[in-house]
């Protein structure tokens, strides 16, 4: 692997509080050696990448998302649908898909959300009809040098039992557990610097049982894995929890033992404060998805009070079908912006999320979430994930007043360049040995067989 130099940026954000001018790092087979002024680095490197007029951070970390949903963006019949409606809408697409819908839609979405700065993806796939497997995900992401934690995400509990979706999409608990273990058997990398970890994830409490949720923590604590689920997302999810449980959802989750450091939630938009101390004390993480929460009328995370809490947050950019974009940076813009809107005056109390918050969630907070202490920032034995943004870029003119805080304001756009792990994953705005054209209209033609 070697060495790298990036020296002369016009600002490095190291995101432990140091911002240097004229800065740059230096790496040695994956792994930040020195971080600091140009001039105090090393002069020659295996790589070197100049990068004046740039502003370079660490890589962001996408903490939610459903990679296949690529295929069915804006469908009709679920732009303007809550949470539920949009499901019913989509599970009967969903229930097409094949294991070559599933592989191209997760490189596409990969190539998609590394070009807007993401170098650690987490996706949440919880459906597997038609023979598709988590497999398909992996051969999906190839040789991508991108960092992905792919999860063995299920449903159980359908219709004909008092769930959401259709009982042609769940599976039996045994067939649930026998392919997590084999995921977790086949394609989990628990060794500093992973590219490659594997995350248990039934899907809802709406989806899915009480005895599966409880039998999956005890795998995923058998093995060491990590453990997410969708959350308090919709009043619609509260009344079914309240209804069905005689429990709000988070107390739901405390019932059956999914809390802790080893756990988050996407969402969490309907949790009251002594929910969210409780979630703080327990180190329990949250995945905020604010564009997904407004797509869909579902309401706007407490952030703010989770943060007073020490709750961990990261930003996830959820399904491109309630997104519907897959753009690490306008996701970090839009919940500046929706934590704004939450303490106007009239609507919410507390003070205004500052610019570098946002881009704290989507770094630092990230890493915190999927329990990564070799990510996040760029600092001295931390990984060698780095992006670059252009200050010459037309989104960021007149911007040169504080470039760090313009990767937020300023409206978003590819970045110039990225590394994970010293090695290059965006050269010059474009991802190396990727025919992307090819890749769309592929996609294109299997998104028109679903549809079709």
């Amino acid at each position: 692997m070697g060495t790298l130099l990036i020296r002369n940026a016009t600002v490095l954000a190291t995101m432990t509080g140091d911002e240097i001018a004229d800065g740059g790092l230096y790496a040695r087979d994956g792994w930040i050696e020195r971080v600091g002024p140009s001039g105090e680095l090393p002069d020659t490197a295996d790589e070197v990448a100049d990068l004046e007029g740039h502003v370079v951070l660490p890589g962001l970390v996408n903490t939610h998302h459903h990679l296949y949903q690529t295929l069915t963006r804006a469908m009709p019949g679920a732009q303007d649908a809550g949470l539920f409606e949009w499901l019913r809408a989509l599970y009967p697409v969903w229930a097409r898909i094949t294991p070559e819908h599933v592989r191209i839609a997760t490189r596409l979405g990969l190539l998609e959300l590394a070009l807007s700065g993401a170098t650690t993806v987490f996706d949440h796939q919880y459906l597997w009809p038609n023979g598709s497997a988590i497999d398909d995900q992996f051969e999906g992401a190839g040789d991508l040098n991108i960092r992905v934690h792919f999860s063995r995400g299920s449903m159980s509990l359908g219709e004909s039992d008092g769930g959401l979706p259709p009982d042609s999409v769940v599976e039996d608990n045994e067939t649930i557990l026998a392919a997590s273990a084999r995921a977790a058997d086949r394609f989990h990398d628990p060794s500093p610097g992973a590219r490659r970890r594997v995350v248990l994830a039934p899907c809802s409490p709406f989806s899915v049982t009480g005895d599966l949720m409880s039998e999956t923590a005890e795998l995923a604590r058998e093995r060491g894995l990590m453990l997410h689920t969708h959350l308090a997302e919709t009043f619609d999810e509260e009344e079914y929890c309240l209804d069905r449980f005689g429990m709000r959802p988070v107390e739901y989750m405390e019932s059956l033992g999914w809390v802790g450091r080893d756990v988050w939630y996407a969402h969490a938009v309907h949790v009251s404060a002594a929910e969210a101390e409780r979630m703080g004390a327990a180190g329990t993480g949250v995945a905020h998805c604010p564009t997904s929460n407004m797509r869909l009328a579902s309401g706007m995370s407490p952030i703010g009070t989770f943060l007073r809490y020490g709750v961990r947050v990261g930003l996830g950019v959820d399904g491109s079908a309630s997104n519907d974009s897959s753009h690490m940076l306008a996701e970090a813009r839009q919940a500046l912006l929706l934590n704004r809107v939450a303490v106007a005056p009239g609507v919410g109390e507390g003070s205004q999320m500052p610019v570098r918050t946002a881009l704290m969630l989507a770094t630092v907070g990230g890493a915190a979430v999927l329990e990564r202490d070799d990510i996040g920032t760029l600092e001295p034995g931390k990984a060698a994930d780095v992006i670059a943004v252009d200050l010459d870029d037309l989104a960021m003119a007149g911007a040169l007043h504080d470039p760090v805080a313009a990767v937020i304001l300023c409206a978003p756009s590819r970045v110039a360049h990225s590394w994970v792990g010293g090695e290059r994953l965006v050269d010059d705005g474009s991802v190396p040995g990727v025919d992307l054209d090819a890749l769309v209209a592929e996609h294109n033609r299997l998104a028109r067989d679903l549809a079709d």
